[in-house]
This record gives C-alpha cells, sequence and structure tokens, in this order.
C-alpha cells in the first residue's frame, strides 16, 4: 500500500541494538617477544545501548545511545527516525527480538518492518557495525559513563557513508533492493 506519491526517495535499513559497557574486553596487541602486554582492566557492569538503523545501499545512518532495551524505546526510536528524512520511505529490516513485536507497537507510515529469520544474526550486517565498533574499543578503559558515552559519540560520527557502506553492503541485498526499483 506504498503511495509513491507521498515519497521522494526508497531506502534500505537494517536494525538493531547493542550493548556497550564500562567492563574492558580484552584483545590481540603488539609487544616485542617475550614481553606480555599490560592492560589497564576494570570490571565494572554498567552499560548503554546503541540503536542503529545502517543503510548498505547509500551509507546513511541513524542511530540512538539509550541505557535500555523494551517495546516503548523501541517504538520511540521509529518515530524519530521516520522524522529522520520524513520523505523517505525506510524499509526495515529487523530481528526477532521480543521488544520489537509488531502486534504492541505503532509503526510510523513511512517505515515499513520486515523480519529476518529468527536466530539469524549474520542475515543482518548490523552485526558487522557493532563488530566494528567493539573492535576498536578493546583494550580501552573508560573511567565513567560519561567518557564511555563521549567515546561512542564520536567513533559513530565519525563514520563516513562510504565507511557504512564498506561495512554493510552485500551484493544480495544491493542487488535485490536496487532491482526492485
Amino acid at each position: 500500500n506504498l503511495n509513491k506519491d507521498s515519497y521522494q526517495t526508497v531506502n534500505l535499513y537494517f536494525q538493531d541494538e547493542s550493548r556497550f559497557g564500562l567492563m574492558t574486553h580484552l584483545g590481540k596487541c603488539l609487544t616485542a617477544k617475550g614481553v606480555k602486554p599490560i592492560v589497564n582492566y576494570q570490571h565494572k557492569f554498567k552499560t548503554t545501548y546503541l540503536y542503529g538503523s545502517y543503510s548498505p545501499i547509500n551509507g546513511v545512518s541513524f542511530v540512538w545511545e539509550i541505557n535500555d532495551v523494551d517495546t516503548a524505546i523501541f517504538e520511540a526510536y521509529l518515530k524519530h527516525f521516520s522524522q529522520y528524512k520524513p520523505k523517505e520511505y525506510k524499509i526495515v529490516v529487523i530481528d526477532n527480538a521480543g521488544f520489537h513485536s509488531k502486534k504492541n507497537i505503532r509503526v510510523p507510515e513511512n517505515i515499513f518492518l520486515l523480519r529476518i529469520p529468527a536466530y539469524a544474526p549474520e542475515l543482518n550486517p548490523c552485526e558487522q557495525v557493532w563488530q566494528y565498533i567493539k573492535n576498536r574499543c578493546k583494550n580501552k578503559r573508560f573511567e565513567d559513563m560519561k567518557s564511555l558515552k563521549k567515546w561512542l559519540h564520536n567513533t559513530v560520527n565519525n563514520m563516513s557513508n562510504e565507511l557504512i557502506k564498506s561495512i554493510t553492503g552485500n551484493l544480495h541485498y544491493t542487488n535485490a533492493f536496487n532491482a526492485t526499483l
């Protein structure tokens, strides 16, 4: 029931959430032969979440940082996402998280939610975006939530459209999307 006269563009997005926290995640690092690496580690379990929608078509993204995941937050996220480029019809691929239930939320008119099969995170390129971000925070120690949130904000805002396309781009998705337009 898409009224093409109501929208100037159509875009494909993949949406997901990921948790980030103060606990140090250890990763590989280079040292001289025989020298044990030293990482300033902390075991604090305070977290925040990123909600993100990423387009493999043009690399555009819409990201929120918020302290929880639930149906009300997801609905608010969709409302704000719909206001971002309001003349764009957004096909948003989501996973099967319980709070993504389409029965319990009002989906904005310019958003169509499309589910991937259950237990198939490899079909959602957002997973690669989260991995890209998490790889950059390995071995980092954040003193408090303010410094973590600042780091996340800077990292997300410095990801160019070309970088996002390179991470999320998949010829199966882009070819199928372009063939339908």
